[in-house]
């Protein structure tokens, strides 16, 4: 009984936290989770195949199976072993904390975005990455990210990138 009733403080809790913020999430404040880890925070998968449930045990349904190891997503909650995350096209469920890597990836979204050699507008250009391209998250600072994408590395402005918060720093 104990157990059913945490866990549903804890979706009335989701809940009210999703209504107070119009369930955007553009303006959450970050804080220390029951892991002690800062939420929300960008994680990737740790696995090819990962289940996203609709709730945060492995009773609840399977509402989305993830087949890429490394795609970013938000840890929005906690609870106990388990993460509640976003991806890119803002769906949201609950994961294992197992099957998640601190590990920093970024997707490209948006448009055919320049990866240029430093965090500059008018620097040179190494490469051209196209919408849906996985790259690992080196650093950022200010307004640009460093991606690592196959053979080629440098900065992209931060909003061509899901994978990294709102002035959040990367060294």
């Amino acid at each position: 009984m104990q157990r059913f009733l945490t866990v549903l403080v804890l979706s009335l809790a989701i809940a009210a936290s999703a209504a107070a913020d119009g369930g955007e999430g553009e303006n959450e404040e970050r804080a220390a989770g029951p892991s002690g880890q800062t939420v929300p925070r960008f994680v990737s998968l740790a696995a090819d195949k990962v289940n996203l449930r609709s709730g945060p045990a492995p009773r609840y349904p399977v509402t989305w199976t993830y087949q890429k190891k490394g795609l970013p997503v938000l840890v929005t909650a906690e609870f106990e072993h388990w993460r509640r995350i976003r991806d890119v096209d803002g769906d949201e469920g609950w994961v294992h904390k197992s099957l998640l890597s601190g590990r920093r990836h970024a997707l490209v979204v948006g448009e055919v975005s320049a990866l240029r050699r430093r965090p500059e507008a008018k620097a040179a250009i190494v490469a051209r990455a196209e919408p849906g391209v996985l790259g690992r998250l080196e650093a950022c600072a200010g307004d640009w990210c460093r991606l690592r994408l196959d053979q080629a590395h440098g900065w992209l402005p931060r909003q061509a990138i899901f994978g990294a918060l709102p002035g959040e720093e990367l060294k």
